[in-house]
Order: C-alpha cells, then structure tokens, then sequence
C-alpha cells in the first residue's frame, strides 16, 4: 500500500483525516440539519453571541459541509487508503477545503469584532484549532502532490491505483 518512505505522511493524512470527519459528522453534519441542536451540542455559537446573521453564515457552513466537504473526504480518505489515483484526487480536493475554511471563519471573526451584536469574548479556541487544521491541510496537499510526483527513484515504486 505504502512504502517505508511514505508511511509516515500516510498515517499523517489517515488519522487525523478519519478524526476530523468523525468531528465534521457530529459537529456540522447534525448542525446541518437543525442548528439549535449544534448550539445545545456546544459546537455551534448562538446568536446571542453572533447575531442572527452569524448563525445563518455558520448554519450554512455546516449545510455545505454536509452536501459536499464531508462527502469528498470520506472518499478521498478511503480512496487514498487504498492508494488509489482517484483517491488521492478526491483527498487534494478535501485538502483545499481544509486549508480554505479555517482562514474563511479566522478572518469572519477579526473583521466582526466591534460589530454590534457580535460577542465572543474568547476567540483562543478558534485560534488555537483552526491555523492548525488549515497547516494540516497544506501540508497534506504537498504529501499528496508528492505522492503523485516521485522526487526520487526510491519513490517510483509506490503504487498509482
């Protein structure tokens, strides 16, 4: 499936990419469909502290991520566990996502602070997690791009599915 050379960056994208759709399933996947129960969850802000506009952008991350972010991982999660070509499109693709949302929602939060009815008064968590989704995302995108590209002779022997 992988080569000794490769092992490590597999298992880099594998594990963290199934725990992030475990995490994409429970906390947008069910916010999806009804976004007080994300709230209640604890995964979803209430408009209390992100105004009624907030929860409809946030509502629709989660709609979108059901219909589309969530779908293409899985496929791209398993097609890259079989290392198979198609995969590892699929998994770049679920890559792009998850470089671009994080940055989306950290520039959302800078530019409505001070903007009436926006009132979350610890952003850490979100600086915290999201820079290191969004890096994990890059740098599984140059993992893929490698594997697509063999920088070495040693690497010509991984499989192309």
């Amino acid at each position: 499936m992988t080569t000794s050379k490769h092992e490590a960056s597999f298992w880099a994208l594998q594990i963290p990419g199934w725990l992030l759709l475990i995490y994409l399933i429970y906390a947008q996947g069910i916010t999806a469909f009804r976004y007080d129960l994300g709230v209640a969850m604890g995964t979803q802000e209430p408009a209390e502290m992100i105004t009624e506009v907030g929860t409809a952008f946030w509502h629709g991350f989660a709609f979108a991520d059901l219909l589309t972010y969530i779908p293409i991982l899985l496929v791209g999660l398993m097609g890259h566990l079989r290392a198979a070509r198609w995969g590892r499109i699929w998994m770049a693709a679920a890559l792009g996502i998850t470089v671009y949302w994080p940055i989306v929602c950290l520039t959302a939060l800078v530019n409505a602070r001070g903007a009436p009815g926006w009132n979350i008064a610890d952003e850490t968590p979100y600086w915290v997690v999201l820079p290191v989704i969004a890096a994990w995302g890059a740098w599984g995108l140059v993992a893929v791009m490698r594997e697509f590209h063999p920088s070495t002779p040693a690497d010509a022997t991984t499989p192309r599915g």
